[in-house]
């Protein structure tokens, strides 16, 4: 099959020969892009902390509501497109205190279902054909039910226990301590000159109080979008031509914690799990791949996400920003281990997806409407009553 034909670009697919980059000068624009990323999430911190305590509290008003956090984090990421950059964004308001470590989990899990819209808009693309379409759908969906599922365990488990901040509190004290003031981040040291050349270059242009801290949270902002991008999209190219040969050789060998270790792997070199569950939906489409051999990708995917937000965690050098980005990768391993490997609990989101999916191929407008109100309705309606 061929994924152009379906509007679906090949993962594979390059630029035009004449135009392509050494493969040492796109790891090297690669690195100094992380490097631009975390410059921008120091900046987004410390905007926050300009800007002053009365300002963040009406912005965030009514996210210490664990089900308001939860939508805030599922539409704020299906805005960007990108749980990288939600997660980022979330770690860095921990890190000035305008979200405490607490309120930010229910966000955490909210940006978590809110990656799967990507793969679930890209299914779309095989609407005209009946069995691409239910394979395609199942394909993506399994993305949205494992995570449902995984939040409606875990997420009144941590209200009622603590489980997820407890835990990663712990870890956090044993790597960073308590206060932080024990901890060097290096990558902190790394980013504290750019990002006080850019404070230095808004005062010389008379920005000071609120509209320094304006500028520094819009500058961070674009840091981290542009950077993010042009990483995906470098990592992409770099990875391109072994990506799908890869997840067919490890599906082939018919081991699931090898494809789970695949889909982790392949999602921190391109830095996108959405990258890594898109591609497999043509796969799907075509029959190249079955569902329960992609379900592990998808659960490695999850895990391999998580990788930005702990970068941008040790950026700030904050023990409750660490935390946060701790809770992440904790609440995705914790779902692998409660779904994964029993076979009873293993099915149901195979069940779902492929229930779904049958409906969805005999009337397209479920599939239109399932995407709609999952990631646009549901959440906004839920950010406007729970606020």
């Amino acid at each position: 099959m061929n994924d152009i034909e379906h509007g679906i670009p090949s993962l594979t697919s390059r630029p035009p020969e004449g135009r392509e980059m050494p493969t040492l000068a796109r790891a090297l624009l690669v690195l100094a892009l992380l490097y631009l990323f975390l410059t921008g999430v120091e900046l987004l911190s410390g905007g926050f902390k300009t800007m002053g305590k009365g300002f963040v509290d009406g912005l965030f008003e009514g996210v210490s509501n664990p089900i308001g956090g939860l939508f805030v984090g599922l539409l704020a990421t299906v805005l960007v497109q990108s749980s990288s950059v939600s997660t980022s964004v979330i770690v860095g308001l921990v890190a000035s205190g305008v979200v405490s470590s607490g309120d930010a989990v229910p966000m955490i899990m909210g940006a978590n279902l809110g990656t799967t819209v990507t793969n679930t808009l890209a299914s779309l693309g095989h609407v005209r054909r009946d069995l691409e379409f239910r394979r395609a759908f199942a394909a993506a969906t399994i993305h949205d039910f494992f995570n449902i599922l995984a939040v409606a365990v875990f997420l009144p488990i941590e209200l009622a226990t603590g489980y997820l901040s407890d835990t990663a509190g712990w870890i956090t004290e044993r790597v960073v301590g308590s206060s932080g003031s024990s901890f060097k981040s290096p990558l902190k040291a790394a980013v504290k000159k750019p990002a006080g050349m850019v404070k230095d270059l808004l005062a010389d242009l008379g920005a000071h109080g609120n509209s320094k801290g304006g500028l520094m949270i819009v500058i961070g902002l674009l840091f981290i979008f542009l950077a993010l991008a042009y990483i995906t999209r470098n990592m992409r190219l770099l990875v391109a031509d072994r990506v799908e040969a890869a997840i067919n050789r490890a599906l082939g060998a018919g081991s699931g914690i090898v494809a789970i270790l695949l889909g982790a792997v392949i999602t921190i070199s391109v830095q996108s799990s959405s990258i890594t569950t898109s591609v497999l939906v043509p796969l799907a489409a075509s029959g190249v791949l079955t569902l329960e051999n992609i379900y592990p990708v998808t659960l490695g995917a999850n895990v391999g996400t998580t990788v930005t937000a702990l970068l941008a965690s040790l950026a700030t050098g904050n023990p409750a920003a660490v935390t946060v980005a701790v809770v992440h990768t904790l609440f995705n391993l914790s779902g692998i281990l409660v779904f994964y490997p029993l076979q009873a609990l293993r099915r149901i989101p195979i069940r779902l997806a492929t229930g779904l999916s049958h409906v969805a191929a005999e009337r397209r407008s479920t599939a239109i409407a399932y995407a709609v109100g999952m990631f646009i309705v549901v959440p906004l309606l839920g950010v406007l009553l729970l606020r």
